[in-house]
Parts: C-alpha cells; structure tokens; sequence
C-alpha cells in the first residue's frame, strides 16, 4: 500500500467560502485518521476487514444518530485509514428551507436508514 506523502497526496477544499454546514441539508463528509495512519482495519481480497478500532468506529457511527436528534445517517463506509458518509442534518427551525422553492420538506421524511457499503444492508 502506498505511504501518504502530505507534498504529493493533497487536496484543495471544495467547501464553498461563507456557506454554513450547519444548515439543514445533505452533506458528504470524510473523516481522516491522523497521518492517515491504517488504524481502522485493512484491505483483503478486496474486501475491507475491521479490526477491533474500525469496529469501535462503526459503533460511533451509528451512535451518532441516536444521540444527535438532528441528524440522519445514509450510506457510508469505512477505509483503512478514512470514513465517507451521507449526513442529514434536519434543524427544525433553519428558515433557509421555508417557502415556495421546493426546499420546505424537513429531513425525516426522508426515513434514510444507515447503510454501511460494505454489507450492502
């Protein structure tokens, strides 16, 4: 497996300058371990193996949305070193997503259920 090398593997931010994440809304998030340290498990046969941290991982994952009234889990998946995920933040109260553009449904109808792309559940 290649090493990271922070002067070769970078990335520009794609966030946009200004916009508050903490809106409601559907976002694509990607936590990194530190260093990009392999700490969550590792690749076989091409399928991801979870050791005993990416499974502590998973856990918190799911726990997130029992904890956080706010929020709703969809598809995600854990990486040797990284996690992706779709998060649903639903504030109740964001007047951003009142009126007549189409944006009034809150989050929960949306009934997402967390899916991990390794189960295919």
């Amino acid at each position: 497996m290649m090493k990271y090398n922070p002067e070769h593997h970078h990335r520009r931010s794609i966030r946009i300058q200004g916009y508050d994440y903490s809106k409601t809304g559907i976002y694509f998030v990607t936590i990194c371990t530190h260093q990009r340290q392999c700490l969550f498990g590792e690749i076989r046969n091409e399928k991801m193996i979870l050791n005993q941290i990416g499974k502590i991982v998973t856990q918190e994952w799911l726990k997130s949305a029992e904890i956080r009234q706010e929020i709703v889990l969809d598809e995600w998946i854990i990486m040797p070193n990284h996690l992706h995920g779709i998060v649903g933040i639903d504030k109740k109260d964001d007047n951003d997503f009142k009126g007549d553009n189409n944006k009034g449904a809150s989050l929960h109808w949306c009934q997402l259920k967390p899916k991990c792309l390794l189960t295919k559940d």
